[in-house]
């Protein structure tokens, strides 16, 4: 396993990062166990969670993730791994959340991160992200800015967080020994360099990842956000790579097989765009003219870019993580990588 730092933070971590979100859900305790377990012993150091998982978020299952993974830190030396995990924010509905968080506040930062401690039975957090942006962003499927969201129902402007309080109670947190560096998750070019901005000029802490979706049908990052990584020396945490399972070609065998797509109906939107279904068989097909898996190419693809920091995983069974960790071996030949481009071009991001 490689290993890199996450931003200037001085945090290093495996070029691969095991997610928990099954853990509570499609993964037992049990489970969860055998996935942590092997997980370290393939030289994997990072572990990626949040306060809402598992996912689908539901009000039934809230939290369970990261007790089960508490349970799994209780027997482990701390210093073996690096824990990251998420504060959910406002607009989503989940009211069985705190009470629905109101905002990116003081006391609502405070309560997830004490909350998410006590259940991870640890004192810190390596890494805290804040899991979407409070304010109104295109995000987890959407793909076009709405400036009509800008406005509550009475038609007056909408009052955010702003930004500096959200990076003044994560000082707070450093300052305590409760987190050690932060993150964004799903966050856009404005935001990311304005929380930079802020903390610059307030003397507050700076980002040192940024956890968003990246694979070979939702490659947006490219278009600004990676010179935004690059000269601010910020990592990319990228996550669903297999996107959603679409990219192991299971679905394009048998549409029917049971996955994350055929057993949350509804769920993901991000995968439901009509040009989902020709870019996962034809991606599946490339792999397999070349002699590899589409678990493989697609895998392969996102670990070796040049900005991807690290890439998070998830499996339901101790399989699926054998063959996700053993493809970070695989590297593409200049052949594969260019038929992927003429790919991309050709269907561009079915999957914003």
């Amino acid at each position: 396993m490689d290993f890199t730092y996450l931003g200037d933070s001085g945090i290093h971590v495996s070029k691969v990062t095991l997610g928990t979100m099954t853990f509570g859900d499609q993964n037992t305790q049990q489970d969860a166990n055998s996935q942590l377990d092997f997980a370290l012993e393939q030289g994997i150091n990072f572990i990626d969670t949040a306060e809402m998982y598992p996912v689908p978020p539901r009000a039934e299952t809230v939290t369970r993730t990261e007790t089960i993974l508490g349970h799994w830190i209780k027997t482990q030396r701390r210093d073996r791994f690096v824990l990251a995990s998420k504060v959910a924010g406002p607009r989503r509905g989940m009211h069985w959340i705190r009470g629905g968080p109101t905002g990116m506040d003081r006391a609502n930062i405070r309560q997830a991160v004490h909350d998410s401690l006590t259940r991870l039975q640890t004192d810190y957090l390596d890494v805290l992200y804040l899991h979407w942006p409070e304010r109104n962003v295109p995000m987890f499927g959407q793909y076009q800015f709405d400036p009509s969201a800008e406005l509550d129902a009475n038609g007056q402007q909408q009052a955010w967080v702003p930004i500096q309080t959200q990076l003044e109670v994560l000082d707070e947190l450093i300052r305590e020994g409760k987190i050690r560096a932060i993150g964004l998750s799903n966050e856009q070019p404005w935001g990311v360099m304005e929380f930079l901005r802020v903390a610059r000029e307030q003397g507050l802490p700076r980002i040192a990842v940024l956890q968003n979706c990246y694979n070979l049908m939702n490659r947006g990052m490219e278009f600004g956000m990676t010179e935004v990584l690059y000269r601010e020396r910020i990592s990319l945490a990228a996550y669903s790579p297999l996107a959603f399972g679409h990219l192991t070609g299971k679905y394009v065998d048998d549409p029917a097989t049971p996955g994350r797509v055929t057993l949350f109906l509804g769920y993901a939107q991000r995968y439901k765009k009509p040009g989902v279904p020709g870019a996962s068989k034809a991606y599946a097909e490339l792999a397999r003219a070349h002699g590899l898996t589409p678990t493989q190419l697609a895998l392969s693809f996102v670990y070796h870019r040049w900005f991807v920091g690290t890439t998070i995983i998830g499996a339901t069974s101790i399989q699926q993580l054998q063959e996700n960790i053993a493809a970070y071996q695989v590297r593409l030949s200049d052949d594969v990588l260019n038929a992927i481009e003429q790919q991309h071009l050709t269907m561009m991001n079915p999957a914003p």
